[in-house]
């Protein structure tokens, strides 16, 4: 059954508001997401405009990647000692893995690495935590992914709570199915919340702004600050459309890694030698066809797409082709089980390519060529990394000694 947008006489600014009070309402603790661009530089505002009038405090996590606009960061330090008094801050300076979308040599990047602090892009702020114990979930180079999650579970402490995240349904599909799912768990019942943990829930109080809204949002309200480097996006010809943040190496990021050569030269050199193909990657990234595995791609004369995936495989380093080779034997062997009784076809239709639903040596190729490390156009997701698992073993082991701690005689209890 399709699915239609409803319109009401209530503006998204309104609606927002009336989320944003209804979880403080019935969360025993918030925070927020914020990256320093400009949906969560909206929520934050939002959010923090609630905690006054209420005289609350609200938890802010910024997960700093470290290759980053230094508008984003002059941005991020104007608005968290604007709203100091009435924000737990956590800017956090954590190694992490991140994706390396622009070489095969080296797919991984790690941010914040010990050990090459001289080539770092910058220095971490007098206010970040970059002592690695201070979060007893942490290990280093975990996915910023999975960070985000366990940190919220840490921050709960086993209380009701919940993360406001500054997401748009208008952006993608999947931001879309976030809000849409039909059989999600959600807090009595309202869409704009999904479960995360029994008393974790995520919170997208701006889940139906448009980017028209966020602009008129501060033409409106011209003393709430927004980040500049957007400005000078705008100045460079890149529509509101397209105007993104993010760590600048990664698979969709990438596409924008030339601006950092327009709007802040003295950002950009830093880039360029702190992770490998930085340069080739903004000079070739814009291109259709084989060079970045856009759109169309074509194979060589003489080969199928069967030998030109073989000899794509042989040009890469072996740590990347074993690594392929492992996803390859994964997917054609799930499609073996099913039908495909001797081989997978050297093609198949486009648009059943597209949909993920046939396979075919042409995708493996395309996977390749796009430098898709983690084999989504094969439909594989991202594996967790054995953080949760550590975490859980803390957890249970912290619940066994306050166990014990209960169960003990009183005069025991002192004497420890």
């Amino acid at each position: 059954m399709a699915t239609t947008k409803k319109y009401n006489a209530e503006s998204v600014l309104e609606a927002a508001r009336k989320r944003i009070s209804y979880s403080f309402d019935v969360f025993e603790k918030v925070y927020v997401s914020f990256s320093g661009g400009k949906d969560s530089s909206v929520m934050l505002h939002l959010v923090l405009e609630e905690a006054v009038k209420r005289n609350r405090k609200v938890g802010v996590l910024i997960i700093d990647l470290e290759a980053q606009y230094q508008k984003t960061i002059e941005h991020l330090e104007q608005m968290t000692n604007d709203y100091a008094s009435n924000i737990d801050l956590h800017w956090v300076c954590l190694p992490m893995l991140l994706r390396n979308a622009v070489t095969n040599y080296e797919p991984r990047w790690t941010c914040w690495e010990e050990g090459k602090s001289e080539i770092w892009v910058r220095q971490p702020p007098a206010k970040a935590i970059k002592d690695k114990s201070y979060y007893p979930f942490f290990v280093s180079g975990m996915e910023f992914e999975e960070f985000m999650v366990l940190w919220g579970i840490w921050y709960s402490g086993g209380a009701k709570t919940g993360g406001f995240i500054g997401i748009r349904a208008d952006e993608s599909l999947n931001r879309f199915r976030t809000i849409a799912l039909q059989d999600k768990k959600m807090h009595e019942g309202k869409r704009f919340t999904t479960g995360v943990e029994e008393n974790l829930y995520n919170i997208y109080p701006i889940y139906d702004w448009r980017t028209e809204d966020i602009w008129r949002y501060h033409a409106k309200f011209k003393d709430k600050k927004h980040n500049e480097i957007y400005d000078l996006m705008h100045k460079a010809g890149v529509p509101i459309s397209k105007q993104r943040l993010c760590q600048p190496y990664g698979d969709d990021q990438r596409r924008g890694l030339w601006l950092y050569h327009i709007l802040e030269p003295h950002t950009w050199f830093k880039l360029i030698s702190r992770v490998n193909g930085a340069n080739s990657g903004a000079l070739y990234v814009q291109e259709n066809g084989n060079i970045m595995g856009y759109n169309k791609i074509s194979k060589p004369d003489g080969h199928t797409w069967k030998s030109f995936t073989n000899l794509l495989l042989k040009s890469l380093p072996k740590k990347t082709r074993d690594h392929y080779i492992v996803k390859f034997k994964k997917f054609i062997g799930w499609w073996l089980e099913r039908g495909y009784i001797d081989s997978i076809p050297d093609e198949a239709p486009k648009l059943l390519e597209d949909k993920r639903i046939a396979p075919s040596w042409r995708r493996m190729c395309k996977v390749l060529l796009r430098n898709d490390w983690w084999c989504k156009g094969l439909a594989f997701t991202q594996p967790k990394s054995e953080a949760y698992g550590k975490y859980l073993e803390i957890k249970k082991t912290r619940k066994a000694k306050e166990q014990d701690l209960t169960e003990a005689p009183l005069e025991e209890i002192y004497a420890q």
